[in-house]
């Protein structure tokens, strides 16, 4: 595609979970929990090649399709509150070409006993490569898994002293 363009779009999703804020933030913290519950959909594969998860800290992860074209996301962490905010840059490429370029905060907080999860990605999608639509139903489908994943991760000791930023 020759013809340049950007579209910006702004992807709010929000969930309720059957576990504590710190269990919730442990499943995107460790790269095996995140593996286990950061596919976008059956019949896509996804690997984790580098997880630095602090502040300045970078990712790298593959994942596409079974058999399909494959995509790289590239994540920067800007800002960690452990269990109440995780604040990322990041974009994704395929075949040599950026897709997308965006900032994602996800924030934590109690919910009776358990987690109100409030995630929003603000992005620049490039070239018409990419659509804020994919990304909706990709992020859907992650977070329909990771109550899957939470169900399973055990809860975490509670803590006696304050833990301020990672």
């Amino acid at each position: 595609m020759s013809e340049r363009s950007v579209i910006h779009s702004t992807i709010v999703l929000e969930r309720s979970y059957d576990a504590s804020p710190a269990r919730v933030f442990a499943a995107w913290s460790d790269p095996a929990a995140l593996q286990r519950w950061g596919s976008p959909g059956e019949g896509w594969e996804s690997s984790i090649e580098c997880f630095e998860f602090q502040v300045g800290g970078i990712a790298l992860s593959r994942f596409g399709p079974k058999d399909g074209e494959s995509y790289v996301n590239e994540t920067r962490y800007l800002d960690i509150v452990r269990d109440q905010r995780i604040v990322s840059a990041g974009g994704m490429i395929s075949s040599g070409q950026r897709l997308f370029v965006g900032l994602l905060t996800v924030e934590f907080s109690p919910e009776g006993t358990g987690c109100r999860l409030l995630m929003t990605e603000q992005g620049a999608f490039l070239d018409g490569h990419d659509q804020p639509k994919n990304h909706q139903a990709g992020w859907s489908q992650m977070l329909d898994n990771l109550r899957v994943e939470c169900a399973r991760v055990p809860q975490p000791e509670p803590k006696t002293s304050r833990i301020g930023r990672i």
